[in-house]
């Protein structure tokens, strides 16, 4: 029975109920808790389920379909758990298949995509890094970012490769990290480049990193804490928003479709938060036979 249809006090019931129920986040693997800690200092009250698809990260190395097959269905699963809003919280998943999961699913989504607009226009030398899957890099997604905002600022583009596969194994700071980095970014400082933009959201877990190596020459363009503000504004649209509480503030489910170890490892020492992982296996077109191993 639709809410209107529902007498006044069923109504608040209903709208209570809905708002009371969790925000999906998903991403690839890891990354998307960058966008999960942002998302719990903007919205303290409201209750999280994360699912990393860590099973088959990372998704900047597989083809199209196969991100768009999987970001479908765990969209589809996270709204089956009772989810009221979905955050895409993966650049290549959103800039390869955002639009498709919105037109499948029934529940607000959020997106996430690389900072080039605010890079824009904080670059004073109007030479700015940008580091993404490559994936991310070539998608039209991106590619319209670069035409609508870059304006007189040139944008170097470098693919970030190994560096999701190290954030994915809990290497945030080891000396061959360190020196992929570099090999990355010290072409950009000889550019000219003044400002870097995290264009994945594994990124962000490297800050101390790219820090050690760039010192304050680089501005870092970091969008999780824009996601989570975008987060907000569509909870209140529709009027999702969990209400204020006095409790303390639940903490968040997470669920991974590998074993979980390095995300209960990561949240531990990146959020301080102590939880346990659930495995699961999600099903999709694409990982039909793989999933049916895991079963």
């Amino acid at each position: 029975m639709p809410a209107e249809s529902l007498s006044p006090n069923l109504r608040t019931i209903a709208s209570d109920a809905a708002s009371r129920a969790p925000v999906g986040i998903f991403d690839s693997g890891l990354g998307g808790l960058s966008v999960l800690r942002a998302v719990r200092a903007q919205l303290p009250d409201e209750a999280l389920l994360y699912v990393a698809d860590s099973r088959y990260a990372p998704y900047g190395e597989r083809d199209d379909d196969f991100i768009a097959d999987r970001t479908l269905a765990i969209g589809q699963w996270l709204v089956a758990q009772g989810a009221k809003a979905l955050v895409v919280a993966c650049n290549t998943a959103t800039a390869q298949s955002i639009a498709l999961v919105r037109e499948k699913l029934s529940i607000p989504l959020v997106g996430v995509e690389p900072g080039v607009k605010p890079a824009a226009l904080q670059s004073k030398t109007r030479v700015a890094g940008v580091l993404a899957t490559q994936v991310t890099l070539r998608s039209v997604r991106f590619q319209g970012l670069l035409e609508r905002y870059a304006a007189d600022c040139r944008f170097l583009c470098q693919p970030g490769h190994g560096l999701v596969q190290a954030v994915e194994r809990c290497d945030v700071g080891s000396a061959e990290l360190r020196t992929l980095l570099r090999s990355y970014l010290e072409p950009m400082l000889d550019a000219g480049a003044d400002t870097l933009v995290l264009g994945c959201t594994h990124y962000p877990f490297l800050d101390a990193a790219i820090r050690d190596i760039v010192g304050d020459r680089l501005m870092l363009i970091d969008t999780s804490v824009a996601i989570a503000r975008q987060l907000e504004r569509v909870l209140d649209q529709h009027g999702l928003r969990a209400a204020p509480s006095e409790d303390a503030a639940v903490l968040p489910r997470f669920y991974s479709t590998a074993d979980g170890s390095h995300q209960q490892q990561l949240a531990a020492s990146l959020l301080r938060i102590e939880a346990t992982v659930e495995q699961v296996v999600i099903p999709s077109r694409r990982t039909a036979a793989s999933d049916s191993q895991a079963a």
